[in-house]
């Protein structure tokens, strides 16, 4: 086994975890998820049945994320985060009787590469999160995330732009629709609400 799983962590035996991957205490790993290399599963995170999760992906503690779920490469999801599957909940059905899982039809939160969502964050499916987008702690993402986008509140709207560091961009003086991150300098075009690196 190239990968390591803590003693009171749960895999089901049809998980494919990838090697140099750690599944902390508590965490639960469903059938036929399936993790890349070099993850981290923190203490009591959930992976749903079927979840695909990429490559250096970090799911802090407790972070839950149900079926099904797709996380691209370098996801990071923070503490106490929820990607939810269903987009009617209810635990009975109009008639009083229990729902079973056939009873309803799971519906998946899509994360891009490099993507964060910070601790307490809750996406509620069906919304994908673009390519580097950050979603601030507490935030409730109900729509689409554009990428580099840097969103936050209830429900969570663009606030501003960030690049891949997860620093805020600057818009350059002079130039309009120009950003630029202060820590690396890297520049990026706005153009009708798209944020594409230059």
């Amino acid at each position: 086994m190239d990968y390591s799983v803590k003693p009171t962590a749960q895999v089901d035996p049809s998980a494919d975890i990838g090697a140099g991957t750690t599944v902390w205490e508590l965490a639960q790993i469903r059938e036929k998820a399936r993790l890349g290399h070099s993850c981290v599963i923190g203490r009591g995170a959930y992976v749903g049945t079927g979840v695909r999760i990429g490559d250096n992906v970090k799911l802090q503690n407790y972070a839950l994320v149900y079926e099904p779920a797709q996380l691209g490469d370098g996801v990071f999801v923070g503490p106490a985060a929820v990607l939810t599957n269903d987009q009617y909940p209810r635990s009975v059905d109009p008639d009083g009787k229990q729902k079973r899982g056939g009873d309803w039809e799971a519906v998946g939160v899509t994360v891009g590469e490099g993507a964060s969502l910070g601790a307490r964050s809750v996406c509620v499916a069906p919304v994908a999160v673009g390519r580097w987008a950050l979603v601030a702690a507490g935030a409730v993402v109900t729509r689409d995330v554009p990428d580099f986008a840097l969103v936050a509140g209830v429900p969570a709207r663009r606030i501003g732009w960030v690049g891949r560091s997860g620093v805020r961009l600057v818009e350059r003086d002079g130039e309009p629709g120009v950003w630029e991150c202060p820590q690396t300098g890297a520049l990026y075009r706005e153009t009708d609400g798209v944020l594409v690196e230059a």
